[in-house]
């Protein structure tokens, strides 16, 4: 992935260094290297920021639509618990000490295997 990053940068470099130079004609005409300057922007953005986080949010999405009582869970605070129970937009999980804490379904970040 470095290495396209390198190409990338370095071919709008040379474009933008070539519109920069004077071709000595008068009035000339629309310049279409700034489209694809931005066009190659827009593409390096998408595929290494959009679409990657598209794909975590994805499966995040169906990591919560799988849970079940009795799964190992972990959550974005770092609370491991075992799921007692799942309502619509939270769940109750039991802590190693016995206590139930009740947290939202989407602080769920993984789930362990025992």
């Amino acid at each position: 992935m470095l290495n396209l990053g390198l190409i990338a940068g370095l071919v709008t470099t040379l474009l933008f260094i070539g519109s920069c130079i004077p071709t000595g004609e008068e009035g000339g005409g629309f310049d279409w290297s700034i489209i694809i300057i931005f066009a190659v922007f827009i593409g390096i953005f998408y595929f290494f920021m959009i679409r990657p986080q598209r794909k975590r949010h994805q499966e995040h999405q169906e990591l919560i639509s799988e849970l079940k009582r009795g799964d190992s869970v972990i959550t974005a605070g770092g609370i491991y618990g075992q799921i007692e129970s799942i309502s619509e937009d939270s769940i109750v999980i039991k802590v190693e000490s016995g206590a139930t804490m009740r947290v939202a379904k989407n602080s769920v970040a993984l789930k362990r295997e025992e």
